[in-house]
Parts: structure tokens; C-alpha cells; sequence
């Protein structure tokens, strides 16, 4: 059997989603907690463990980029006891994880040489298609093929139920980043739009940018959702003041009209199929509660927040 090593989260989750977790060996430090409990991890962080701000955190990326040293690390001794035959690595964000090059500068001197192949999708096709690429190297290409059916047949039923109650699209934004302010992109604006809605301020199937607070007013969305990459629901509002504390906030229509909500950032920025279609059902019943209703499941992936509405 193939030993592969996993070294972004998100081909972990679809490795475990596709049933294909036992030629899994090795992964990181922020894979799922399923894998995790059964896994070990080769990849590492230098600020693994630590609290940060959202400031903080910025800047100490952003020096690392400067400097060109990665934040992160592989525990080499471990590799080389793994041997693995194909290790699926990432070029799509030097920040969110290790890349290919630093995976590469790991693995040069091990006695086998393991396949390296990056998973970097910039739009939701491409997630899909990842599934695919994931599979088809441990040669169960047909496993990626019914695990994509299912997926498909949960958008099309989000777009029926939209369609059969005729909503409206919501002028909507959705963050990726509070401090500064980054708006979404690559997959999400594709996310949000099968969800019945439209985020003018993202970049669809491109990199995530700061945006101004100026632009964010002039905008005035109609439904805003904080999802900071890497942050849990309580790990966001813990720095939400971040953005109540702006001046202009309680002009918003979002927050006049109480849609802002938070969310764990799972079901958006890390690409793993399964939890972006889980992402888009939570987005249309957001939007759109007169259509759907948030499953079950992912009732605790979200929060409503009611920010006081005092102007500032």
C-alpha cells in the first residue's frame, strides 16, 4: 500500500471524507482533530502553541516573508522513519502552510525519494478537481468520482430550494482577516454565489487583499460573515472589537439590520471539498432563512452576533 504524508489540512480531511485515510503515515500540526488522535505530525509551526493577536500574527508573517525564512518546519528523524511514497504538499499560500519548495529542501536527502505533488486550487472547480488528483495518485480515482456526485447533488439541492422560493441575491461580505482587513477569495466568492448571494468587495479564484474600512462603508453590505483564517468562533470574537471599535460600524446595514455572523473558518478557508459544501449550505440558510434552514450538523460552526448598534 502507498504511505502518503499530508502536509496542508485540507487533503488530510478529504483523504479521511474519500475513506482513503489508511495509506495516510504523516501530516501536520493543524490537521483535523480525527486525524490527529490516529496520526503523527511531520509538519510543524515555530509559533505552534502560542497566542497571538491578529496584528501580531500579520506581522510576524509578514517578516518571515520579508526574510524569506519559513515559519514552518519538518521533523526530519520522523520523514525518514515514515519513508513515504508521495507527499501532497501546497504553492497556493507560503503564510497558511508549508510549501512545496521548503517541502522539497526536507526531503533532499532521504534515501527514497517521494513523490511530491502540490494541491493549489484557486477556484472551486479546482477543489473538485483536487479530489480527483488526491485519489487518482493512490489509484482509486472511482472513489473520488461518488464522493464529487454526493457533494453535486448537495449544491443542487441549495440552488432548487433558492430557485423555488425566487430569493433575491444579498449584497453580502464576507472577511478573511481582521486586522488588517482582508476580503475572500480564490473558492469563496464562488461559495457565496451558489449560496444566493454576491460579495463585490472579493476576488474570485485570486489572492485575498487588504481592504479599507472606506471601502467596506461605501459598500454597506447587507449581511456580513467574519471568518478569520485559522480562528474558531471563539477565537474571533475575541478581537471582534477589532472592527466594532471602527467608526462608521454602526452605520452599517449589516449591523443595523443584525446579520453579522461569525464562523469557524473550516468551512471556507481551508479546501477540503466536503467542508466548502458544508460552507455553502450554512451561507444560504444565512442569507436566505425564508429557503433553507442551517443542518443540524453545522449549528455549532456559526454564531449570530448582536454588536451593540451605538454609532461611533
Amino acid at each position: 500500500m502507498l504511505k502518503v504524508c499530508s502536509f496542508l489540512p485540507a487533503v488530510t480531511q478529504m483523504l479521511y471524507d474519500m475513506g482513503l485515510q489508511d495509506h495516510l503515515h504523516g501530516i501536520t500540526f493543524e490537521c483535523p482533530p480525527e486525524a490527529l488522535k490516529e496520526k503523527r505530525p511531520v509538519v510543524r509551526c515555530i509559533l505552534e502553541g502560542k497566542h497571538y493577536t491578529s496584528e501580531e500574527i500579520d506581522a510576524l508573517f509578514s517578516a518571515s516573508k520579508h526574510s524569506g525564512k519559513s515559519l514552518y518546519y519538518v521533523d526530519e528523524p520522523l520523514l525518514t522513519e515514515i519513508a513515504p511514497d508521495i507527499i501532497f504538499t501546497q504553492d497556493i499560500c507560503d503564510v497558511c502552510q508549508i510549501d512545496t519548495a521548503c517541502t522539497a529542501a526536507a526531503v533532499a536527502h532521504l534515501e527514497k525519494q517521494p513523490q511530491l505533488i502540490s494541491i493549489s486550487p484557486e477556484s472551486l472547480d479546482d477543489v473538485f478537481q483536487n479530489a480527483v488528483t488526491i485519489a487518482s495518485a493512490l489509484g482509486k480515482e472511482e472513489v473520488a468520482y461518488r464522493y464529487l456526485a454526493k457533494l453535486h447533488e448537495r449544491i443542487a439541492g441549495v440552488t432548487d430550494s433558492l430557485r423555488r422560493t425566487k430569493a433575491l441575491t444579498k449584497r453580502v461580505m464576507l472577511l478573511e482577516w481582521m486586522a488588517p482587513i482582508f476580503n475572500c477569495g480564490h473558492w469563496i466568492p464562488h461559495q457565496i454565489g451558489y449560496a444566493g448571494g454576491v460579495d463585490m468587495l472579493s476576488n474570485p479564484s485570486g489572492d485575498s487583499i487588504v481592504t479599507s474600512w472606506e471601502k467596506i462603508l461605501k459598500y454597506d453590505p447587507e449581511i456580513m460573515v467574519v471568518a478569520p483564517c485559522g480562528f474558531t468562533i471563539d477565537r474571533t470574537l475575541e478581537e471582534i472589537h477589532l472592527l466594532t471599535g471602527k467608526k462608521g460600524w454602526g452605520d452599517l446595514k449589516a449591523v443595523q439590520d443584525n446579520k453579522v455572523f461569525v464562523a469557524d473558518f473550516d468551512l471556507f478557508t481551508q479546501s477540503s471539498a466536503g467542508t466548502l459544501v458544508d460552507g455553502i449550505e450554512l451561507l444560504a440558510a444565512i442569507f436566505h432563512p425564508e429557503a433553507l434552514t442551517v443542518p443540524e450538523e453545522l449549528s455549532h460552526k456559526f454564531r449570530h452576533f448582536s454588536p451593540q448598534k451605538t454609532k461611533i
